[in-house]
């Protein structure tokens, strides 16, 4: 078998010249589906992810699975199944959410802007709200003046540091997420003045992180900041949500998360809340480590074209249905994302091509001068590592064409 160029397939087996997603191959989940493009997630995959980091894991640490990563609700409901908690960003994500039937009680709301709606709707629904503001925390003692229920509040925290090496930095210096570490202590007097109770807190540096130390490090300084923040301000916690950042292998170069020293990082944490916080959940959230190589996105080769000597296979898909392959989400140096021709896997004639989609923009690049079967019109792309921020993340209205199908295998 011909492995994606530059990338891995992993778990997704081969049958013939065929990939196939939970056993069908993909021809016949293509007509199955009813049309191209669309993304694929294969439940067998999910399974081995979350039973592989439990293994990994203390199994005192509560897992959670962060619904922004991808959203679609039958994934969800597979994945609640699966963790211990969800982890919601919206109104819409935590009707999702509750659909699932995860307990309310394990159910978080974290993100800045939460609108009075959306607080009203997290307080009659009895879940964790992570606070971002003094605005928050204002807004949920007058719902709870109307309602006559109690929200249940936790602080998000805005630390003195940042997880190193990360893709996307949440935490340390000027940011929109959280409380600043410092004004924690003015933000718990004013929940006690509003006899408001506090239940612990959220520490989120950073995601999409390959270097197992650096997440230690960021887990034990949150570990030291939520205990610092918990004497200063008498604070029983309840539940310590140390955030995630866990990252996946999209490029060259690129090895899979050691997770050994984490478990032995978390293990020595659990030991220490043993005696500190006695009463205390410790949480791990997680959302594209835990999807993100599950799905795949497929299109359909519409034309070859050879443009001054280059190939250039057009695609029915492209950077509104999946803007991360496309480098247009958050890469400063467009890479590209491991693909293969799904149709053409034992195939030992190969070229190099550049794999665009219809829109009208050069931004519409799926693969650049890559090495791929040599493929035809009706061949079928896949692009590997596509299990989260995908179709939610992408701007499928961009020039009206039809939007992206998701699939649950």
């Amino acid at each position: 078998m011909n492995a994606p160029a530059h990338g891995r397939i992993a778990s997704f087996a081969v049958s013939g010249n065929e990939l196939t997603v939970g056993g069908i191959p993909l021809t016949r989940l293509a007509a199955r589906v009813g049309r191209t493009p669309f993304y694929a997630y294969e439940r067998a995959s999910l399974d081995t992810r979350v039973a592989a980091l439990r293994a990994s894991l203390p199994q005192q640490i509560s897992l959670h699975y962060a619904i922004k990563a991808n959203p679609m609700p039958a994934l969800v409901c597979h994945m609640a199944r699966l963790v211990d908690g969800l982890d919601v960003a919206s109104g819409q994500e935590l009707r999702v959410a509750l659909d699932s039937g995860m307990d309310p009680a394990e159910i978080s709301f974290a993100g800045p802007g939460k609108t009075p709606q959306e607080l009203a709707q997290a307080v009659a629904a009895g879940i964790l709200v992570n606070c971002e503001s003094m605005r928050e925390i204002e807004l949920l003692a007058q719902i709870a003046g109307e309602t006559g229920l109690s929200p249940r509040i936790a602080l998000r925290v805005n630390p003195d540091f940042e997880l190193k090496s990360s893709g996307m930095k949440m935490g340390g210096g000027p940011k929109q997420f959280g409380i600043d570490a410092e004004s924690i202590p003015q933000a718990l007097a004013r929940l006690r003045e509003l006899r408001l109770a506090c239940e612990g807190f959220h520490i989120f540096s950073g995601s999409q992180n390959l270097r197992p130390q650096a997440i230690v490090e960021a887990q034990q300084k949150a570990y030291a900041l939520a205990m610092r923040l918990a004497e200063q301000g008498a604070v029983d916690i309840r539940v310590l949500n140390l955030g995630g950042g866990f990252g996946i292998p999209y490029f060259p170069g690129e090895q899979p998360l050691d997770l050994a020293p984490i478990g032995e990082n978390l293990a020595t944490l659990v030991e220490r809340a043993r005696q500190d916080m006695p009463r205390a959940e410790l949480v791990v959230e997680l959302g594209r480590f835990l999807v993100g190589e599950a799905g795949i996105y497929v299109c359909r080769v519409i034309d070859r074209k050879v443009s001054r000597g280059q190939v250039y296979l057009v695609t029915d898909g492209g950077l509104h249905h999946h803007l991360s392959a496309s480098g247009n989400f958050g890469q400063v140096i467009r890479k590209n994302y491991p693909a293969a021709i799904g149709t053409r896997m034992q195939s030992e004639q190969h070229e190099q091509v550049s794999v665009v989609g219809p829109l009208c923009t050069p931004l519409d690049l799926l693969a650049d001068r890559m090495d791929l079967p040599a493929a035809s019109e009706g061949d079928l792309v896949v692009i590997f590592q596509s299990g989260a921020y995908g179709a939610s993340a992408s701007p499928q209205g961009f020039l009206s064409h039809p939007t992206v199908l998701e699939v649950l295998v």
